[in-house]
């Protein structure tokens, strides 16, 4: 194998996330968003949160700390990320959220979906963010 191709690459990860993970669409988003067992997440960087807004309701733990907060045991643990809750991810097409999503369930947490598509996806259905 030549040094400049991966034997594991985002192409197989994402496979084998969006293989044991749920995927919701934005359609279905609507009527989880007001569910008090569930609990929108924004995994995206803040400044894209920031620029570009977030979806009504969301919460936000990035991606690059997500481990962090969703750990009880972390001091940067964000109560909101309860292992009880369903949790809805979301970032800005739907990878890195597949991508967390089964990161969660590897740490343990049960009811995690990613949002199919994310804010492109929101936003092309003509829903809009919130800023």
């Amino acid at each position: 194998m030549p040094d400049n191709i991966l034997r594991h690459g985002f192409k197989e990860m994402l496979a084998e996330a969006n293989a044991v993970i749920e995927t919701i669409s934005v359609q279905d988003l609507p009527y989880l968003i007001d569910d008090p067992d569930v609990e929108l997440v924004d995994v995206r960087e803040t400044v894209e949160r920031e620029q570009d807004g977030y979806i009504p309701s969301s919460i936000h733990a990035p991606r690059g700390l997500l481990e962090f907060h969703a750990d009880p045991e972390s001091p940067i643990y964000n109560t909101a990320l309860r292992p009880d809750l369903h949790l809805v991810l979301y970032c800005g097409t739907g990878g890195r959220s597949a991508l967390a999503a089964k990161t969660l369930l590897d740490m343990g947490y049960k009811e995690v979906s990613s949002l199919a598509g994310g804010v492109s996806a929101w936003t092309a259905a003509g829903n809009r963010l919130q800023t």
